[in-house]
This record gives structure tokens, C-alpha cells and sequence, in this order.
């Protein structure tokens, strides 16, 4: 592809804005109503476009499911629609080829399965219909004895919606029927809200898993006889809380997960999924003190009277970290992934930084190299991870966009890379909190920092692309079907889950000299092509030879034009 005449090669910097979506531009649109000069500025100045992040156009079942942060960072490095998880489980469910796996074959051995996992259609981490299938082929098997460990949602679906899955599954578990007619016993029998319990990524607080281990396991929680019973008494004794953070509870005596019993993780979304396969899969020791820690489980998996860890079977709906193997026994084969962005800049001998704090790290590392841990050339490759803090992201919603920015402005200012790649969280991981003033305050935040980013680039002669992986923070309202917000006793109903909305596209080049490819433009407020296309755009900019496969670059010289 020709390249503009001023190379050598400038600098390209990928500025993720996370759950920055192209809304209705109105009230309920947290990125409308905050004050983003720069964002503004940048549109209103420069070449830009929206893209489709949601649906087909980034591997997904159906243009009904959202985007999220996974899918996107896939879509972005791989330069390519591949078909990701929800859609591989249920062509793995309607094949059969799933019942065909080893791993099920022997799960469905022991005399005990545990079906551990988010409760929710999201179909983000999850769905719940292939929980469905799952505990409905148990039993097909032969399984006498099921249990459910259910993790309320909140974040994917709505904040209060927890009942609409667990009550009509306790009802199919309790008529579940066996070979011959003979009745299965079957119930949830512990579960607690995602973020409270077991889901927690990129080791940001390891005490999440800790409290989903005690209460999965060892029967640690405040007791119900049903777990409908335990989410309606919550919401009843607190009007404010949401599924996400629903306690810990159980449903019979514990011990729950004994040994030689079978466990199956029935997420298929990796992130959330690594530290809880770890807690259950990585050897054990009694600890030499109280401080000693065991292996890279960051937490005492003993029970309350120092019992050993139960010693399971234990499967993932699929593998979560091809490269570490966790875990080793997995029901659905991942996606594969090749040729990815990073891999091409590696091969061409370019130098990449990529940054963002932790809850995001893994996004702009390990998903963006195509579910790739490790680096495809120490040599070239920087990854910089600044911490998170742990507190609830409504209450300090600026995060950490200032450091991050920080560590993108120094390698643009020395020259160090020839691609810089970053992800701002706040607009998705404070829109997951539902409330809209935080949010507001954190896209002024995001603006801020991309603000600083964009001098920084300006000055160094760097191309700036901004986008987003998805939408989350331009619709914080639940709407009916006149497009209006749900009120419920007086106050709009929060709206937690992504949108199917497009994001922006905007490209900063200080020289002028790329610009967007006509045949690649759409009306103004249109959804163009998909953020697929973000990985030949890179590869484009950098004079990288781009991959067969690949979706077509959105920029041209504009000598071109």
C-alpha cells in the first residue's frame, strides 16, 4: 500500500476509550451531557466516523448481542470479524460435540457435578440457556446429584433482574428427571453478586475469589432455604442494592464441593474466569505461617477448621489462558486467533507499548494479541499495568486515566515505540455502576486526559487514532419502548449493561497527511464498518504488510483522496 512521501515511519498511538459509545445525544447520554471540549474539538476538527461494535460484525451470535470489552480488543488486534465464545458454545450445544468432549465425559463421572457461574442471558460471560443445557444433559447422563452456584448479574442485564433467571431455573431443577424416571436431586445451593464474589480479573482483588471459595465451597454465607428467598430478602433490606453486589448465601449445610466431586465453570468469557479455575485447579500446601502464600493463589483455600482444599474434577466451559493452560480440561474449544496486530508489529521489528491500569491491563495485552499471555518479542514489547485502586469506581471515577496518560505522553515525547496502545476504563467500569453523575464526572475525566494526549501527539508529529470497544456510558437509563426511561417508584430505572450503539472513530494527524477513505464514510450519526477494521488501520499507518484476511484499512494518503 503506497505510504504518504514524509516517512520514516511516525508514531501511532490507539487511545481506548472504554464504553464510550455514539448515543442519543440527550438526557439519558452521560458522554452528551458531560462537558468533553476535547472530544468535541477533535470531532469537529478532524476526520472521524462511528463503528459498529456490537453483533456479527465483531463474531457475535446476533446483531441483538452487545459488544463488550473482550470482543472488542479481539476485533481491534485480529483485524478480522472471529467468531468468539457465546457463538462457539452454542454451535458446540447444537452440534452434540460438546457431550463428545473428554473433559464432560468425565465430569459426568463423579457422583456430584457443580455448576458454577454468572445466572444471566448477557450472554457477555455467560448465558444462562447454556446453564440449561448443561444441568439438562447431567441428568440425561445419569447424574444424581446437581448443584448450581449462582453469580447474580446486575452488570450485563439489569441491576435488579436476578429473579428472572434463578426462580424458573430452581423450578426446572426441582422437576429435573433421570434415566428411567427417577428424580434428580438438583438445587442451587450457594451464589452471591459478581462483584462481591469469584469474578474477579487480572488480579485486582484477590478477595473477591476469596469469599466465592469460602462460599461455594465450604458453605460460608448467611443462609436461605431457596435462592429466591435470599434475593428478594436482600433487596427488601436493601433498597439500594443491585445484583452486582448481592452477599454471599447459601442454600444448605456446608460443606458444598466435597472431594471427587466434578465442578464446571460455565462461563465462557476468559477474564473473570482464570483466578477462580487457579483457586481450584493449582496445588495446595498447609501454610508454613500466616503469611506464607501458596503457589500464585493469592488466598488460604483451607477450611474453617483447616481442611484440605477438596480435591475435584474440574472443567471450564472453555480454556482461559491458552498459553498458562487454565485450565486443562475444557468443554468448548477457544477461538483461534492468529496473524494479530501485535504479532505483525513484532514480526516488522516495531516497537509497542501497551498501558492501562488493571482492571483493563489484560484488555490491551492478552486480548488484544489474540488471547495471547505472554509477549511476542520481549525485545519490542513494553507492557506497563498501573494499578487499580480498590474502591468502588462511582466513588473515585477519575480512576486511573491521569497515570495512564502519563506513561503514553512520556513514550511519545522520547520516541521510544513506534505504536503506542492504551485503554481509559472509566467510562465503562464506572457506567457499570449505574450511576450517572459519577459517570458524567468520569468522561470529564476521560476528556482531560485525551486532552493532554493529543498536545503531546501534536508536538512529536504522532497520529492519534481515538475510539471505543464498545458502548456503555451514553445510555445509563432503562428505556420502554417509546424510547423513554423506565420509572420505578418515582426515580429512572439505572440502565448497568453495555448498548448495541456504535462508537466513535477519529483520526488526529498533525501533518494532514492520512485521512479517512471515502468509500469507508457513511451519513453523519450512521454506523460504518466495524471496529475489525481497526487492525488493518494500524498495520496501514505503520507500513506493515496487512494479512490476508484481513478487513480493509479506513485511512488513505490524502494525496490520494
Amino acid at each position: 500500500m503506497p505510504v504518504p512521501p514524509s516517512s520514516p515511519r511516525r508514531p501511532v498511538v490507539l487511545c481506548i476509550l472504554d464504553g464510550v459509545g455514539w448515543g442519543q445525544r440527550d438526557a439519558t447520554d452521560a458522554v452528551f451531557v458531560a462537558k468533553t471540549p476535547v472530544l468535541d474539538r477533535l470531532m469537529a476538527e478532524h476526520p472521524h466516523m462511528l463503528l459498529t461494535a456490537h453483533g456479527v460484525a465483531v463474531g457475535l451470535p446476533s446483531d441483538a448481542d452487545m459488544g463488550n470489552s473482550e470482543v472488542g480488543h479481539n476485533a481491534m488486534g485480529a483485524g478480522r470479524v472471529i467468531e468468539q465464545g457465546a457463538k462457539l458454545v452454542d454451535a458446540a450445544i447444537e452440534s452434540g460435540a460438546i457431550w463428545e468432549s473428554a473433559s464432560w465425559k468425565q465430569v459426568v463421572r463423579a457422583p456430584t457435578v457443580h455448576f458454577l457461574g454468572l445466572v444471566s442471558d448477557g450472554n457477555v460471560h455467560s448465558h444462562v440457556d447454556h446453564l440449561r443445557a448443561l444441568v439438562g444433559r447431567a441428568a440425561q447422563e445419569g447424574v444424581r446429584r446437581i448443584r448450581v452456584h449462582a453469580l447474580t448479574d446486575g452488570r450485563d442485564v439489569s441491576e435488579r433482574s436476578a429473579a428472572s433467571w434463578i426462580t424458573p431455573l430452581e423450578r426446572e431443577l426441582t422437576g429435573l428427571i433421570g434415566p428411567g424416571g427417577q428424580p434428580v436431586d438438583a438445587k442451587i445451593a450457594s451464589g452471591g453478586g459478581r462483584m462481591n464474589l469469584t469474578m474477579d480479573r487480572y488480579e485486582a482483588d484477590w478477595s473477591m475469589v476469596a469469599r466465592g471459595w469460602a462460599c461455594h465451597v465450604w458453605g460460608e454465607g448467611r443462609r436461605f432455604t431457596t435462592a429466591t428467598e435470599a434475593v428478594r430478602t436482600f433487596y427488601e433490606e436493601d433498597p439500594k442494592v443491585n445484583d452486582q453486589l448481592l452477599p454471599a448465601f447459601v442454600c444448605e449445610q456446608g460443606p458444598l464441593i466435597r472431594a471427587g466431586d466434578s465442578v464446571v465453570f460455565f462461563n465462557f468469557r476468559g477474564d473473570r474466569a482464570i483466578e477462580i479455575s487457579r483457586a481450584f485447579t493449582e496445588p495446595w500446601a498447609p501454610p508454613a505461617g500466616p503469611q506464607t502464600q501458596q503457589s500464585a493463589v493469592k488466598f488460604d483455600r483451607a477450611g474453617p477448621l483447616g481442611q484440605a482444599p477438596p480435591q475435584v474434577t474440574y472443567a471450564g466451559m472453555m480454556q482461559y489462558d491458552g498459553d498458562l493452560k487454565i485450565p486443562a480440561n475444557f468443554l468448548v474449544d477457544p477461538p483461534l486467533i492468529d496473524q494479530t496486530v501485535g504479532e505483525q508489529l513484532a514480526k516488522a521489528g516495531l516497537r509497542t507499548l501497551a498501558v492501562s491500569e488493571t482492571q483493563k491491563f489484560g484488555h490491551v495485552t492478552y486480548f488484544f494479541n489474540g488471547n495471547r499471555s505472554g509477549r511476542f518479542d520481549e525485545t519490542l514489547e513494553t507492557y506497563t499495568e498501573v494499578p487499580s485502586d480498590v474502591i468502588a469506581f462511582d466513588q473515585r471515577p477519575q480512576m486511573k486515566a491521569a497515570e495512564i496518560v502519563d506513561v503514553a505522553i512520556d513514550s511519545v515525547q522520547s520516541r521510544a515505540f513506534d505504536h503506542v496502545r492504551l485503554n481509559l476504563a472509566n467510562g465503562d467500569m464506572v457506567g457499570h455502576t449505574g450511576d450517572f453523575d459519577a459517570t458524567v464526572s468520569a468522561m470529564e475525566t476521560v476528556d482531560a486526559a485525551l486532552g493532554r494526549l493529543a498536545v503531546a501527539c501534536q508536538a512529536a508529529g504522532a497520529i492519534l487514532l481515538v475510539t471505543a470497544d464498545h458502548g456503555n456510558a451514553d445510555l445509563m437509563f432503562e428505556l420502554d419502548k417509546r424510547g423513554r426511561p423506565v420509572v420505578v417508584d418515582g426515580r429512572a430505572r439505572p440502565k448497568t449493561s453495555h448498548t448495541l450503539n456504535p462508537v466513535p472513530f477519529i483520526l488526529v494527524d498533525p501533518r494532514r497527511e492520512w485521512d479517512l477513505d471515502p468509500s469507508c464514510i457513511t451519513p453523519d450519526g450512521e454506523p460504518g464498518p466495524g471496529i475489525t477494521h481497526i487492525g488493518a488501520t494500524l498495520l496501514h499507518l505503520l507500513d506493515v504488510p496487512i494479512p490476508a484476511g484481513y478487513q480493509r484499512s479506513l485511512v488513505t494518503p490524502t494525496e490520494l483522496r
